[in-house]
């Protein structure tokens, strides 16, 4: 059996808030997916969902071209216009290609279908407001995949002061900027500073892409 292509789930950058969002604060979200029976069910989960607007759905990605989710995922991030876009993928296998691809063609979550409905808004918002959700067993692929003789440091990463490459490492630990500034005794803002310099540095899309360079040039926190 072929695997199922990959369905992106891009959504413009939006804060979350606890008050009631208004149309144009909302997270706009729009769904593809080459299944009609989970497109059905993924606009059931978000159509239900306050703070969340759904504007639009398709089967292929885009009319008339025979795009797969890995396809339209390149041709998202590469158009300057759709920078604020941001993409989380769904797909129904964990194939170490499908993986890489999408997280080094800049998606910003990955997760497989069988994710709890929870998840799959708990990434929305969180890739959203500038973060990054993998499920669990995407990560340690990842992580296994890099570790060792398939590591290459990032050519940029010469640039990265001492202190960016520590954090840098933190974050590729899993640690979210609190609990990295919690562990270095610092603010969180300072946490974040270093966080975006080093995305800029490193030509990071996103947060997830930082932690694919991290892991690839083999940056570990220290014990």
């Amino acid at each position: 059996m072929s695997p199922a292509p990959e369905s992106p789930v891009p959504q413009s950058s939006a804060p979350e808030s606890s008050a009631p969002m208004s149309p144009d604060s909302a997270i706009r979200v729009a769904i593809v997916d080459d299944q009609a029976l989970v497109r059905v069910g993924l606009r059931t989960l978000l159509g239900s969902e306050e703070g969340l607007e759904l504007v639009g759905e398709a089967a292929d990605g885009r009319e008339g071209l025979a795009l797969d989710g890995l396809g339209l995922l390149r041709e998202v991030t590469a158009d300057p216009a759709l920078a604020a876009v941001r993409v989380v993928m769904l797909t129904t296998f964990e194939l170490d290609e499908y993986v890489f691809e999408s997280l080094r063609y800049g998606a910003s979550g990955f997760l497989l279908k069988d994710a709890e409905p929870t998840t799959l808004l708990d990434a929305i918002r969180v890739v959203a407001d500038g973060g990054s959700l993998l499920a669990p067993s995407v990560t340690r692929r990842v992580i296994d995949s890099f570790a060792g003789p398939r590591r290459t440091p990032h050519p940029q990463l010469g640039q990265l002061t001492e202190r960016e490459r520590e954090i840098v490492a933190w974050v590729a630990s899993g640690r979210s900027n609190q609990e990295i500034a919690d562990e270095l005794v610092v603010s969180p803002d300072t946490v974040r500073t270093h966080v975006s310099r080093a995305m800029v540095k490193l030509q990071a899309r996103d947060r997830a892409q930082l932690v694919v360079f991290a892991i690839q040039s083999g940056l570990e926190p220290p014990e």
